[in-house]
């Protein structure tokens, strides 16, 4: 089979059906009716059943043999590899986020293997689509002459964006971030015309934390890598466990008042700091409030003292990382909301030693807002803005905690 099937027949393979269908959104598995599967003496089934059609491309590499799945894109939630992966002849089956707007999925072949046919069928009255690949022996060199990724206009995946070049200072570890994707599990958050505000963040915090390791320079952690609930207690634990330096805190939230657009940058209001300290010195479970520090012995007046003193110094480290992000995404285009900096007592600020925010990425009660949120390069431009507006502070936060221990 030769590489031109790869490049243009897949692509044939969904015209038929793009005129009926918008395959600009995100298309979810759909676990129940996906699996790889043995079929007759040498082949393998491949199915995928998605949420909606979305454009795919297939190709091969040698060294070890594999096949290589693109799409523009699937959120992988709920597929679990042991139930998908039926067939001894795919050793391995590998799928997640590549670049902002694509998702890849890998099988590692056991023996080579061709594309013998592939069809999408979309049906009418759902929209639902059922991705088939049918794959069949080959010989090592009608492999070896086909294999590799097909370079198309139009269709090759994305160059990573560049940032700023900040380099780290001599000796400095990289600055360990942890993305709080909002909701899930059985708290949806935000709902409008079929999409959910725990769908839509999921799929950014992956986006963005690709973004931030290409960066370099970063560590990147997430309070929940699926669809399952995280009390916002746990939440704020689990960046402690983790070491976390930052805390991001990703939303799209929905108002059935007024007029909201555009994304803002949340820091803990003063005036909730103060009871954010009352309040977390009257748990008895002590051991995640303050980093390194064990306060189970403490008594609730010389706790709430440690966690205000700690408060107070990160406060302007958490200020200047507000801004450097809305300056971020205010580069890349925002829309940024008419006061993009913002105050209030959301739960998940309240880590006294970490500079923790909310990125409010926009409002899904806003057309505007939700159509841009929905669209891949949109979000990818707000994954760039991001990055760069976190390479800047890093290395704002690093000149100044040099400069205070001379």
């Amino acid at each position: 089979m030769s590489r031109i099937f790869y490049a243009f027949a897949l692509i044939w393979a969904l015209t038929s059906a793009a005129f009926a269908h918008d395959f600009n959104a995100l298309a979810r598995v759909l676990p129940e009716q996906s699996h790889i599967s043995n079929e007759g003496r040498s082949g393998v089934r491949v199915q995928l059943g998605l949420s909606q059609g979305v454009p795919y491309r297939v190709f091969t590499l040698k060294d070890p043999y594999r096949m290589v799945l693109d799409f523009q894109e699937v959120d992988w939630t709920g597929l679990k590899r042991d139930g998908f992966l039926q067939s001894d002849r795919i050793s391995d089956v590998q799928y997640g986020a590549y670049v902002p707007g694509w998702s890849r999925m890998v099988l590692e072949l056991g023996a080579p293997l061709m594309v013998s046919s592939a069809d999408m069928r979309v049906d009418e009255a759902s929209g639902q689509a059922v991705l088939a690949l049918h794959l069949t022996g080959t010989d090592f060199d009608s492999f070896v002459a086909s294999a590799g990724a097909p370079r198309q206009p139009g269709w090759d995946l994305p160059e990573p964006s560049v940032a700023p070049a900040l380099p780290l200072m001599e000796g400095v570890r990289p600055v360990h971030v942890m993305l709080d994707p909002g909701h899930g599990g059985i708290d949806p958050g935000a709902e409008v015309d079929g999409s959910d505000e725990k769908t839509l963040m999921l799929t950014f915090a992956r986006e963005l934390r690709e973004a931030l390791l290409r960066a370099g320079g970063f560590e990147v952690s997430l309070t929940r890598g699926d669809d399952h609930f995280v009390s916002l207690e746990r939440r704020i634990a689990l960046a402690h466990r983790a070491g976390a330096d930052v805390f991001i805190s990703l939303h799209a939230d929905i108002l059935s008042e007024g007029r909201a657009h555009g994304a803002a940058v949340y820091t803990l209001s003063d005036e909730a700091s103060d009871v954010a300290s009352v309040k977390l010195a009257e748990r008895h479970d002590r051991g995640d409030l303050i980093s390194g520090i064990d306060l189970s012995g403490t008594d609730d007046q010389v706790t709430d003292v440690l966690l205000d003193m700690a408060r107070r110094e990160t406060k302007p480290r958490t200020d200047a990382l507000a801004h450097a992000l809305a300056d971020g995404m205010a580069q890349q285009g925002g829309p940024m909301n008419n006061r993009p900096i913002r105050a209030a007592s959301f739960s998940v600020l309240k880590a006294a030693d970490i500079p923790s925010v909310l990125v409010e990425l926009g409002f899904l009660s806003s057309p505007r807002d939700l159509t841009n949120i929905r669209d891949a390069q949109w979000r990818a431009r707000m994954a760039t803005g991001l990055t760069q507006g976190l390479i800047q502070w890093r290395h704002e936060d690093q000149v100044r905690r040099a400069l205070i221990g001379q």
